[in-house]
């Protein structure tokens, strides 16, 4: 009797035995943000991500426009890991707490601050995270000319903010034994300065250089909220 042919199932194993995942979008947007996280956006490129997925770069080109959509891919994909605050609590919470969110994912991927820097919004998730800040101001009475001041305001803010850690955390580990290292080196420098001429950047040179992140973020987001709140006599329309 004769044996019979056994056909492989497509896309499943390639003629070398190896496992084959069929190109999409998906694994190409995680390629990305891999391959972002680890050498940074300036060196993120189409052929990058390509040979990553040993893949010709025109097949990306299928799943993928171009590079920019892909930037509002990614863009995308990190405000998908934001979750927003509970409408049921104040608007200065909500405003609070996404504020948290979203340093915390800028922090969470590198160069994620000048990802968001590239270009306005047009990504399904990231125009939803502009929605819905807009709503948490306009629920709260703020007028039509007020809210998207307000809501630039506090993104410029983290956005700052975020950027700065990121920047020292990123010198630190490229020039110093550790961040403490370069927190007592710069401390260091401040107190030998001349005293007649910098006596006040000497006296704070400690809460200068050693920055407690999370107090001074939390503290600048307060003066914020309070200066929104102490606006809400002039909500006129």
């Amino acid at each position: 009797m004769a044996r019979r042919r056994i056909v492989p199932f497509p896309n499943s194993i390639t003629e070398e035995g190896t496992s084959y995942i069929p190109l999409d979008r998906r694994r190409i947007l995680d390629t990305a943000m891999q391959v972002l996280d680890e050498i940074g956006l300036k060196e993120l490129s189409m052929r990058r991500i390509a040979d990553q997925l040993q893949v010709k770069t025109a097949s990306l080109y299928y799943h993928v426009k171009d590079k920019e959509e892909l930037m509002q891919l990614l863009l995308d994909a990190i405000c998908r890991e934001m979750a927003w605050p509970s409408t049921s609590l104040s608007w200065q919470e909500q405003i609070y707490q996404w504020a948290e969110q979203f340093r915390k994912v800028l922090l969470s991927h590198r160069d994620a601050v000048e990802l968001f820097n590239l270009a306005i919004p047009s990504g399904y998730e990231r125009l939803t995270q502009v929605e819905k800040l807009y709503q948490v101001f306009v629920t709260a009475g703020f007028s039509d000319l007020q809210v998207p001041w307000m809501a630039s305001m506090l993104k410029n803010y983290v956005l700052g903010f975020a950027a700065e850690e990121a920047r020292l955390q990123a010198t630190a580990k490229n020039q110093y034994a550790s961040y403490e290292d370069m927190e007592e080196k710069a401390d260091q420098f401040f107190r030998q300065l001349p005293e007649e001429q910098f006596p006040n950047m000497i006296r704070l040179a400690a809460y200068t250089t050693k920055t407690n992140w999370d107090h001074e973020f939390h503290f600048g987001l307060r003066v914020l909220i309070d200066g929104f709140s102490a606006n809400a006599s002039t909500r006129a329309r």
